[in-house]
């Protein structure tokens, strides 16, 4: 049997799969993450989720311990997202999270206190092929499916790695949960990010940390109709908060020019595009051809694209238009439910 540490958040998954992991006889050990130090009501990093990991490692009669992770967050997550809003895009403080943390520091901490693997609660699944290739593959629940945010784990990672819950549905997971008398069994699901408060949320947030610029908001043909107090906030697709004045045509952000401050709106039908750039493209094993599904949000619909490598640019031609893509969202190539590839949505180039 291996000796594993499992990654507790206080939240009921990774409290079932520390649970799933005694049962099958190993040897765990539970440890929490404290990343963010300032003020947090999302569920996320906070004392009370110390104290649920805590109590349900009491339960499981499991050693806890706490790991505090803060300047490295600060520095590969926190500092980033501000960053990427000051610059124009639009981050994933999450992936960046489990890219820099989650799987690199905490399997170095691993490493040195000799343990053989890492396990966490996320609802995913390592396929393995015939030659040994392992990938993430979609987690049985579809709904909760998390393949998405750990696209950037590479084979050295995934040969260390366990997700135990990830071939339950969630219904399941509760179920086992309340089963065992573990107190996280009814505990909401942590939404958002955990260092945005939900009283200001980014603007107040980004706003102690850089200045917030306003912009005006035109139309297709240069006209003013609105107006904007934060262009760092303002995404592609946004129809909301554009102070358009009341008028009751939909439209959406189609272009966003941060050094001019200027925000374009228009119809939904002008955010198609046939083709996506790829930035910092990498692959779970070795580069593949042909086509691939792409999904460029953690619960988007997967689309068929083809991938054209070289030149000045990695591009996805996607086989019919899609809804443009922020700059800096994770775009994740799969072959059916297998993760192969990904990268970083890069800035919108006309249609050709």
């Amino acid at each position: 049997m291996a000796e594993i540490l499992v990654a507790m958040s206080g939240g009921v998954d990774s409290s079932v799969a520390a649970a799933l992991l005694v049962d099958r006889g190993h040897t765990v050990v539970g440890v929490t993450l404290k990343l963010w130090g300032g003020e947090s009501d999302s569920g996320c990093c906070s004392v009370s989720d110390v104290d649920d990991a805590r109590r349900v490692a009491q339960q499981l009669g499991i050693d806890h311990h706490v790991f505090n992770f803060g300047d490295e967050f600060d520095r590969f997550v926190v500092d980033p997202y501000v960053a990427d809003h000051q610059s124009g895009r639009t981050p994933n403080p999450c992936i960046e999270c489990n890219r820099h943390i989650k799987f690199d520091k905490l399997f170095r901490r691993a490493d040195a206190l000799g343990f053989d693997r890492i396990a966490t609660g996320h609802h995913a699944r390592i396929s393995t092929d015939d030659h040994g290739i392992r990938r993430i593959a979609r987690g049985a629940d579809a709904a909760k499916d998390q393949s998405y945010v750990l696209h950037m784990l590479d084979q050295t990672q995934l040969a260390r790695l366990s997700f135990p819950v990830g071939d339950l549905a969630k219904d399941d997971v509760r179920r086992l949960a309340g089963e065992l008398g573990l107190r996280t069994a009814n505990k909401p699901d942590s939404q958002d990010v955990c260092f945005i408060h939900s009283q200001g949320g980014r603007q107040v947030f980004l706003g102690d940390r850089i200045p917030l610029r306003a912009a005006r908001v035109v139309d297709g043909d240069g006209r003013e109709v609105g107006s904007v107090d934060s262009i760092e906030l303002v995404t592609y697709g946004q129809r909301k908060g554009l102070d358009l004045g009341g008028d009751a045509e939909r439209r959406y952000v189609v272009d966003i020019d941060h050094g001019g401050a200027t925000v374009t709106v228009g119809h939904q039908e002008e955010l198609l595009v046939d083709h996506q750039t790829i930035d910092d493209l990498a692959w779970s094993h070795e580069p593949l051809p042909g086509e691939f599904l792409v999904q460029c949000s953690a619960h988007g619909r997967p689309q068929p694209a083809a991938l054209v490598v070289g030149g000045d640019e990695d591009q996805l031609r996607w086989l019919d238009p899609q809804r443009r893509v922020a700059p800096g969202q994770a775009v994740v190539l799969y072959r059916g439910d297998d993760v192969v590839g990904g990268g970083t949505a890069g800035r919108h180039r006309p249609n050709r």
